[in-house]
């Protein structure tokens, strides 16, 4: 990705180009979909404007658990469209499009039967390798014994441990992430703000025009005027649309993933661990000098500016 500069130095040419003329798009939320949506447009060509109320990946975008995963466990859902694309797309942020941020991560995913889960398991691991094809950036899976597993991650019970496999995926610094696509969206000519509220759509009937935007700074009312406007406001979205009486089609759903974070002592493993229990998958994920323990999946109806 390339990069543009975008600080304070440069917001009041910004700020000010967002009421100069008509542009093609105008995007709403600057998460990792909305700068997203802005680089796809600018790259072809498009004229973008894209606001923020807060700071980038201040939502959601910042609060993962950090993998670009290539869909592992839909495998068992038996969509292999949805995996094949995951690893298309993983394969090419881990080589062309980000490199600097996006890495491999190691997982160890440890058996407790020795012949009908391993089959099952092994099975399923070639299938996901099988699907990337044979130009890859990660390495194949690989069948580990006992003896090898214990000697990755000694932390892990072997009375209980029959062997298991490693894996490959890629984790990312989420923020980052979503930052370095912003500033690439702006290299390719889109306008974007950070503190800059949408504080009503402009209409022309039944129509959305653009947007009347608050800056935040300074106080200021600016008109928007836009081809087309895309809310990309993640859990925002159903509140935005009854606010200014617009009908999405669809309803948001908040759920809460929660991680426990402990220090990379607490657990003595060279690899990240997978560990199925009855009720879900659960992650242990090297992060730095931690360990990244999750998710939960829950339903959330609590505040959304602090979660």
């Amino acid at each position: 990705m390339s990069n543009s500069s975008l600080n304070i130095a440069t917001r009041g040419s910004a700020i000010a180009a967002l009421s100069e003329s008509e542009f093609d798009i105008l995007v709403i939320g600057g998460g990792v979909n909305g700068v997203g949506i802005a680089l796809d447009a600018a790259s072809r060509g498009l004229s973008v404007a894209l606001v923020e109320s807060g700071d980038f990946a201040s939502g959601t975008s910042s609060k993962s658990s950090k993998l670009i995963h290539g869909g592992l466990r839909y495998l068992e859902q038996y969509d292999f469209r949805l995996v094949r694309e995951a690893l298309y797309e993983r394969e090419l942020m881990v080589t062309t499009l980000s490199p600097h941020l996006v890495k491999p991560v190691s997982f160890l995913y440890p058996l407790h039967e020795k012949l009908i889960e391993r089959t099952y398991v092994g099975a399923g691991m070639a299938l996901y390798d099988a699907l990337r094809g044979f130009k890859r950036a990660l390495p194949w899976h690989k069948h580990l014994s006992q003896k090898k597993v214990s000697e990755i991650a000694p932390s892990l019970r072997l009375d209980v441990i029959t062997g298991g496999f490693q894996y490959f995926d890629a984790q990312v610094d989420d923020a980052r992430h979503t930052m370095s696509i912003a500033r690439t969206a702006a290299k390719y000519g889109a306008v974007i703000t950070t503190r800059t509220r949408c504080e009503e759509v402009i209409k022309n009937g039944k129509r959305v025009v653009g947007a009347k935007i608050r800056d935040l700074i300074s106080d200021e009312v600016i008109e928007v005027r836009a081809k087309a406007t895309i809310m990309a406001s993640g859990v925002w979205s159903d509140q935005l649309h009854e606010k200014f009486g617009l009908k999405a089609g669809y309803k948001v759903r908040m759920s809460k993933g929660s991680h426990i974070v402990v220090p990379k002592s607490a657990i003595n493993s060279q690899s990240g661990v997978i560990i199925k229990t009855d009720v879900s998958v659960l992650f242990i994920i090297p992060w730095g000098e931690q360990w990244i323990v999750g998710t939960t999946d829950t339903d959330y109806q609590e505040s959304k500016e602090e979660p």
